[in-house]
């Protein structure tokens, strides 16, 4: 039978140029019983629906895979994020993750980090390293990378509204490794949008916070081309008790909003859209999760095409980064937690993710043992290896239900959308309580639904036993916090103050006359300028977020 002329084109314009430049692993797929896996199965009669809305992976909407072999090709970034304590003790983790088989890192901050205080910050009492690692100047940085080349390994870093600090702390790290700045690879998540909506860890009003997150597309657009310069999180979105619908719609929803606050400040929409990058969860309703991530690649595609006029293929691509859903995770037989996680992983997969973070067993209890972690990290490697979904591109696609239900979940998240549109956007939105709402009302509706025993939650309203002991759990070292403090004073003994001061003061200016603030913040660091220091400068300048007045 011939092939239809549209898949002859997409064979010759888009796949030929893939498979020249990245060969397939295997040079035959084959199923465990030997039969031939096609690369891509299609309809022998696509009409025009199938070519206008699902077409073929690689090439606009992207509805079935932003690359046209998807995991024939290379597997996606298996990450694992970690961090706690001291960087030193997290560097130990980092390199036994790579050990067993991690393809890139992710790094959690302790919560003092994540809002700019320094460790020894009456604020930070009691919380230094608990969730995360402490990073209070560029020694830790330089401490939780040591004998990690970053020219080797793809980082990703969980920050936001002190973003620009920490990838200023990662440059100057790569210079000391004499690593250049386009070899650097990685992501930082610099979403600031999502924590008025859905987390809380900001520390500025939301206007100056897209000043500094636009600064970070301009520079790294110059210097660091090859580092994502944005997570756009919907993760966090669907935590906080959104539906699937709600998640793509309020996550693409602050997507446009930094794309257009950066077209605003006069960059070229596509000379910094190709380094945005997004952060999904997944969660136990396989096919719901597969729909959702097809309607999204798919709805990014079109809005960044006919909204925003990016003509890059790049540009409209929605690549991005998952984990599996730390809410869903029960202290009540944990074991089961395994189970959970498998399924939003093989959902992640099936929709196609660029990389992905697979939780632990015992994250509702604490944070992951080194045999949790393993676990989850096998997970992955096992669905890559032995499952067989990643020998043939979207292979769900075609399905009558999965493509119903993609085109339902992009049609009632494209109406969101405009739902905020007309409410002024999404700043307003924010400022107005409109999205913390929805969420609101979303949660709660869930959880009468557990409460009722109308959603079953296996081992928590049904099939419950009596736990006698619980799993060894990971433990803080109360050492921690001393540490730290002791460790940042001798910094600031050592370093070079008068220097530091100065800096400072040209990170204020800039920031008042509206310059670029990277290059001074990156001016400071390398003089060992504290995170908070930094931090407190651009609080003089720009204010402290007030939820309670919405500004």
């Amino acid at each position: 039978m011939s092939k239809h002329p549209a898949f002859v084109a997409w064979e010759e314009k888009v796949l030929k140029k893939t498979l020249e430049r990245t060969p397939e692993r295997v040079k035959e797929f084959k199923t465990a019983s030997g039969i031939p896996v096609e690369r891509l199965a299609i309809p022998e009669t696509p009409d025009e629906k199938y070519l206008s809305e699902i077409g073929f992976p690689g090439q606009y909407p992207f509805t079935r895979g932003v690359q046209p072999t998807m995991y024939r090709g290379r597997f996606w970034t298996m990450r694992q994020y970690a961090g706690y304590w001291t960087a030193e003790e997290s560097n130990k983790r980092y390199r036994y993750l790579l050990e067993q088989g991690t393809t890139g890192l992710s790094v959690a901050f302790d919560l003092p980090t994540q809002i700019g205080y320094d460790s020894d910050h009456p604020m930070s009492r009691g919380e230094v390293g608990n969730v995360g690692v402490a990073v209070d100047t560029l020694l830790d940085m330089e401490s939780l990378f040591t004998g990690i080349p970053l020219d080797k390994v793809s980082t990703s870093m969980t920050i936001n509204a002190p973003a620009s600090v920490l990838l200023a702390m990662y440059v100057a790290v790569g210079e000391k490794q004499g690593v250049s700045r386009d070899r650097l690879t990685g992501t930082i998540q610099n979403d600031i949008l999502k924590e008025y909506i859905a987390r809380g860890t900001y520390i500025f009003p939301p206007r100056p916070s897209l000043r500094l997150t636009t600064d970070i597309f301009e520079w790294c657009s110059k210097e660091v081309p090859q580092f994502n310069t944005i997570s756009i999180s919907g993760y966090h979105i669907r935590e906080a008790g959104s539906t699937a619908v709600q998640e793509i719609a309020f996550t693409l929803a602050n997507g446009c909003a930094y794309v257009q606050a950066a077209i605003h400040a006069g960059l070229d929409v596509d000379a910094f859209a190709p380094r945005l990058t997004f952060f999904f969860n997944a969660s136990s309703d396989i096919l719901e999760e597969v729909a959702k991530f097809r309607a999204a690649r798919r709805l990014w595609a079109k809005l960044m095409k006919e909204r925003f006029h990016a003509k890059k293929p790049a540009s409209q691509m929605l690549r991005f980064h998952t984990q599996t859903s730390g809410s869903s995770l029960t202290a009540q037989q944990v074991d089961n937690n395994i189970v959970r996680v498998t399924l939003q992983a093989l959902a992640a997969v099936l929709g196609g993710t660029q990389s992905l973070h697979t939780n632990s067993r015992d994250e509702a209890l604490t944070l992951p043992t080194e045999d949790a972690a393993r676990v989850a990290l096998r997970t992955q490697q096992i669905i890559a290896y032995e499952s067989g979904v990643c020998n043939t591109v979207d292979p769900l696609g075609g399905s009558y239900y999965i493509e119903s239900l993609t085109d339902r979940i992009e049609r009632e998240a494209f109406e969101l959308i405009e739902k905020i549109d007309h409410a002024g956007g999404m700043i307003a939105a924010i400022e107005s309580g409109l999205v913390q709402r929805q969420i609101e009302e979303a949660a709660f509706e869930y959880q009468q639904q557990i409460d009722t025993g109308e959603r079953v939650i296996v081992g928590v309203n049904r099939f419950q036993e009596q736990e006698t002991a619980l799993p060894s759990v990971f433990r803080v070292n109360k050492t921690t916090e001393e540490n730290q403090i002791r460790k940042l004073a001798e910094i600031r003994a050592k370093r070079d103050n008068q220097k530091v001061k100065k800096t400072l003061a040209r990170l204020e200016e800039a920031s008042r006359e509206k310059d670029n603030v990277m290059p001074f913040i990156l001016e400071a660091v390398r003089e060992y300028a504290s995170l908070g220091e930094m931090c407190d400068v651009l609080r003089k300048v720009f204010g402290v977020y007030d939820e309670k007045k919405g500004r």
